[in-house]
């Protein structure tokens, strides 16, 4: 993640997606849960970006 997001978020801090529901992925954020949230607000281990049209 580029920038801190949400109250649940560590900027920089690397999470796991459970899966993909356009326009949003499933991630288990900080509080161990698994909310939806943004793709956009994400970026690869490689940092490239990501994109919906790909999913």
């Amino acid at each position: 993640m580029g920038e801190s997001w949400g109250i649940s978020l560590t900027k920089d801090k690397v999470y796991d997606c459970l899966g993909v529901e356009p326009p949003f992925l499933r991630i288990i954020d900080d509080t161990e849960e698994d909310y939806l949230y943004p793709l956009e607000k994400f970026r690869r281990l490689d940092g490239s970006a990501i994109s919906s049209g790909e999913l």
